[in-house]
C-alpha cells in the first residue's frame, strides 16, 4: 500500500529528486570526482562503505530536506545500511522529510537495434519484498536508447512497462527510466519516437496503476508535455545525461512541469578534502540552483 503522504509529496511537492544510487559500475568515478582515488580502498566492500560514507554526508547536510528535495534514489545496499543511526529510508523520510526510492536494475544487456534493455532482475519479487519492508516509496530502472530505431526503442519500453507492472502489484510506484544517449546525432527523432511508445503503453494502463518517467532532457522544450499531465504518470522527472549542471538546469527550466533528477550534477564540486562548512555551503547552493530550474 503506497504511502498517502509520500505520494503527495511526489505528485505534487516543489523541488527535485536527488540520485544517490551510482552502483557498482558508476561508484569508482564517482567517488575518484568525489576526490577518493581507487588505490584508498582495496575491495568492493571498502569501495562503497566509502560511498555510503559521501551519500551520508549529502543526506545529512542541513539544506538537504523535504522543503527542496522532494525524494531520493538509493542504491540497495544503502538501503541495507544505516544512515544517522536509523536504516536509511527511515531517516530520509522522518528525519529529513525525502520520499526513499530504491534502484532495482541489475545492469545492461549488449546493445541490439540501437538500444541497451536491462539485464534479468533476478530475484525481483525478494527485492520488492524487502523495499516495502524498509519504507521504500517506489523504485527505479534504467536502460539506455541510442539509436532512433523504432524496434529497438519498442522493446525498451515495453519491457520497462513489463516490469512496472510486478513493481506496482507489489505496492511501489516505478520510476521508468529509458535514457536516450544525449551525444547521439538523431536524438531528436529518438525523443519523438519514446514519446509515441510511452504514450501506447501508458495508455493501456489500468486505472489503479501509476508510473513515474525519468527522462533525458529533451531537444524541443516540451516535447513531454502531453507525459506529464497523463492521468497514470505521477511525474515526470530529468536526468542530467552528462550535460553540466548549468546546461542541464538551462534545459530543464524550458521543460514545464518537469523537476529533475540528478545524479553527477548534484554532486559537482562536491569534496572529500572539504571541511563541513565548505561541504554544506557547495550542496546548499547546489540544491537551490536545481531547485529553481525545477520550479520555474
Amino acid at each position: 500500500m503506497v504511502n498517502q503522504a509520500q505520494f503527495e509529496q511526489v505528485q505534487s511537492g516543489k523541488g527535485f529528486i536527488a540520485a544517490l544510487d551510482q552502483s557498482g559500475g558508476s561508484t569508482p568515478k564517482a567517488l575518484g570526482l568525489y576526490g577518493i582515488s581507487e588505490d584508498a580502498y582495496a575491495n568492493d566492500d571498502e569501495m562503497f562503505t566509502l560511498m555510503h560514507q559521501m551519500r551520508s554526508r549529502i543526506v545529512n547536510a542541513p539544506a538537504f530536506t523535504g522543503d527542496k528535495v522532494v525524494g531520493a534514489i538509493l542504491f540497495e545496499m544503502t538501503m541495507d545500511r544505516q544512515i544517522g543511526g536509523k536504516p536509511a529510508a527511515q531517516s530520509l523520510w522522518e528525519d529529513q522529510g525525502v520520499v526513499p526510492f530504491l534502484k532495482v536494475d541489475k545492469g545492461l544487456m549488449d546493445q541490439h537495434d540501437g538500444v541497451q534493455l536491462m539485464k534479468p532482475i533476478d530475484g525481483l519479487d525478494t527485492l520488492l519484498a524487502r523495499a516495502v519492508s524498509a519504507g521504500m516509496f517506489g523504485t527505479k530502472m534504467r536502460s539506455v536508447v541510442s539509436a532512433a530505431n523504432p524496434d529497438g526503442i519498442e522493446a525498451i519500453v515495453a519491457q520497462q512497462f513489463e516490469i512496472a507492472k510486478q513493481i506496482i502489484a507489489a505496492g511501489l510506484v516505478p520510476i521508468i527510466e529509458p535514457e536516450i544517449t544525449i551525444s547521439i546525432t538523431d536524438k531528436a527523432e529518438a525523443e519523438e519516437m519514446l514519446l509515441a511508445a510511452l504514450q501506447r503503453h501508458l495508455d493501456a494502463l489500468p486505472d489503479d496503476a501509476f508510473v513515474m518517467l525519468k527522462l533525458t532532457l529533451p531537444e524541443q522544450p516540451n516535447i513531454y508535455a502531453k507525459l506529464v499531465n497523463h492521468k497514470r504518470v505521477v511525474r515526470v522527472v530529468a536526468l542530467s545525461g552528462g550535460y553540466s549542471r548549468d546546461e542541464a538546469n538551462a534545459r530543464l527550466a524550458k521543460n514545464a512541469g518537469v523537476i529533475a533528477s540528478f545524479s553527477r550534477a548534484l554532486t559537482e564540486g562536491l569534496s572529500a578534502q572539504q571541511g563541513d562548512a565548505d561541504f554544506n555551503a557547495t550542496i546548499a547552493a547546489t540544491i537551490d540552483d536545481i531547485y529553481a530550474a525545477s520550479v520555474s
